[in-house]
């Protein structure tokens, strides 16, 4: 037989997606035990951000890294304040050596 002596099947319309009113409703009538939600448990049980000791970890490395950051940036900040101190202590020696010089030459 070929498909062209064959009547199509019609289905039926789809129906509508529920609302999210009655989703949280189906939500809150649901037991403790419904199959749906010890499987969701048992899977954010297997992600590794849900372990407690590794969320500590995670937050105490990433206290870590900002504490680095901020020492970072008070470094810099103190090796520019170095650098003019240095400048201005290269000029101040300058300064002295010039003052050094003209004592000397009127001395002799």
């Amino acid at each position: 037989m070929s498909s062209k002596g064959k009547k199509r099947v019609v289905l039926p319309t789809r129906p509508e997606p529920p609302s999210v009113d009655h989703i949280l409703e189906d939500i809150s009538k649901a037991p403790p035990n419904d199959p749906v939600f010890i499987t969701l448990q048992e899977t954010s049980e297997d992600l590794p951000g849900s372990v407690p000791g590794v969320e500590a970890e995670l937050e105490g490395r990433y206290q870590q890294c900002r504490r680095y950051y901020q020492l970072n940036e008070e470094l810099q900040g103190t090796r520019s304040e170095l650098a003019a101190r240095r400048e201005a202590l290269r000029r101040a020696g300058e300064q002295l050596e010039q003052s050094a010089e003209e004592i000397k030459s009127r001395a002799l």
